[in-house]
């Protein structure tokens, strides 16, 4: 049995702003559905303490970090198992805004204060020295707000060992040399093999130059962050480690997940009743004011309205798009240029497009099930959730192919199986390819018994955190000692 220590900065339903809170959800709880000791390290943010007091908080541990005092407190995951132990350092994590900026959008100038005190409280608990007669035998790290971890633990020698999740490399944890200075680190750390990044610190850097293997969250992701389109300035260094690192494909949670008894819907369904996915579709309609008609085929885009996430290729096409016999349902929140246009686009045609800003997991959930159609044309996408979300809720992903969607979604074509389409896909990052395969969803809508045939496809697939959990503990099992 391994113990391990599970260091993330977010997890749902504690805190979210995006799919890493999902999967250091899942996780942890299927690793410990398979016999392992794991606990989540996880800040103490005010909005996670208050969330807390449903399942209980305790302190379990008093610890001086660098003359901050830290109070450890214990949880568990509410509606599981998973203990969570929240490290509580009340001038770094009670403020309001989200975990790593403010109300205004600006980043918090102390990031790399309040992370790196983190990592030293998990660097301390690894070593047991914390007095909580509990030792991991692996230390399991998630993107930069953790990835001075490897980095610190790796100057003892008598550590458990280490693995670094990449769910994003495009956010590095970037910070000046005087960042650096203030943090008192060994100053060998300020390499080129090391944290030094183009004359800045990178945190992800830590975790990817120390940790004894890298996952990422895809086997496409994987190979992609090896080119340079798609290494942000870390391509080098993943080629160097390439023989340590893998690409896991995400799970998703399935009860949270699952059309059959999800408490948001209007109505809930199945594969055998998979007729009544329209009456969600027809509430939501009605609900949102766009033109309540089932044979007007209903595109979702539930995301972070940021490039990444391909809103420009919409934008880019959107004329074309109205133009067509469809309608567009948003949720999201992210650049104000982005918002703006979007919201213009629904007051000029309120019947045909509904824009809702900022994020609510219950509607992101009548989203999916609404939808005909979801909308993912992401420029690049490490693993991507809301397509697996689609598919397990027969609603069919046009997406771009890049990382987890090229893995997850399949269109049929002359050399592909149709057993195994699911969806639509294209291939280069254009509007002109983007609207080309809103054109193929909508042409293939109308042919009833074909549209049926994809979503059965769909919702048949496995996306559970089952078969990714036993790839994680191979890899713990690799790499300690037996």
């Amino acid at each position: 049995m391994q113990k391990i220590l599970f260091a993330t900065s977010e997890v749902y339903p504690l805190i979210k702003t995006g799919g890493l809170a999902d999967v250091a959800a899942s996780l942890p709880r299927a690793l410990l559905k398979l016999g392992q000791d794991v606990k989540i390290l996880l800040p103490a943010y005010s909005s996670v303490l208050e969330k807390a007091k449903t399942t209980g908080v305790k302190e379990v541990a008093k610890i001086e970090v660098d003359g901050n005092s830290i109070s450890l407190k214990q949880t568990r995951l509410p509606g599981t198992k998973v203990i969570v132990w929240l490290v509580d350092i009340p001038e770094f994590f009670e403020r309001e805004g989200n975990p790593y900026c403010g109300p205004d959008g600006n980043d918090w100038i102390d990031n790399h204060k309040r992370f790196y005190v983190f990592a030293k409280v998990a660097e301390l608990i690894a070593l047991n020295q914390v007095n909580l007669d509990w030792q991991p035998t692996i230390v399991h790290c998630n993107d930069w707000q953790t990835g001075l971890i490897p980095a610190l633990l790796s100057l003892h020698p008598n550590r458990p060992a280490t693995v670094f999740t990449i769910h994003n490399l495009a956010y590095r944890g970037l910070f000046s040399h005087q960042a650096f200075a203030e943090l008192n680190l060994p100053t060998v750390f300020w390499h080129h093999e090391r944290l030094e990044f183009y004359g800045q610190m990178s945190f992800m850097k830590g975790g990817l130059a120390f940790a004894d293997f890298i996952t990422t969250v895809s086997p496409s992701y994987a190979q992609e962050i090896q080119r340079p389109e798609f290494g942000c300035g870390l391509d080098g260094l993943m080629r160097y480690r390439k023989d340590s690192l893998t690409g896991i494909l995400n799970g998703i949670d399935t009860d949270e997940w699952n059309p059959g008894t999800d408490p948001h819907l209007s109505c809930n369904y199945n594969r055998r009743t998979l007729g009544s996915k329209i009456k969600n579709k027809l509430a939501l309609q009605e609900e949102l004011g766009l033109t309540v008609d089932a044979e007007i085929p209903l595109f979702g885009f539930v995301g972070r309205l940021v490039d990444q996430k391909g809103v420009d290729l919409i934008l880019e096409q959107m004329n074309q798009f109205l133009n067509l016999k469809c309608q567009l349902v948003v949720l999201g929140s992210g650049f104000p240029h982005y918002e703006k246009a979007l919201k213009s686009i629904a007051e000029q045609h309120p019947a045909k497009v509904a824009v809702t800003l900022g994020y609510n997991e219950s509607f992101a959930h009548r989203i999916e099930a609404s939808s005909d159609v979801f909308l993912m044309p992401s420029i690049f996408e490490p693993c991507g959730l809301n397509q697996l979300y689609s598919l397990r809720y027969g609603t069919l992903p046009v997406v771009h192919a890049v990382g987890g969607l090229r893995d997850t979604v399949c269109e049929q074509t002359l050399e592909s199986e149709a057993a195994e389409a699911n969806g639509f896909v294209f291939g280069g990052a254009t509007s002109e390819e983007l609207f080309a395969a809103v054109q193929r969803a909508i042409f293939l809508f109308q042919k009833k018994d074909q549209w049926k045939k994809l979503q059965l496809n769909a919702m048949s697939q496995d996306f559970s955190w089952d078969a990714s959990a036993k790839e994680y503990l191979a890899i713990y099992n690799q790499i300690t000692p037996q």
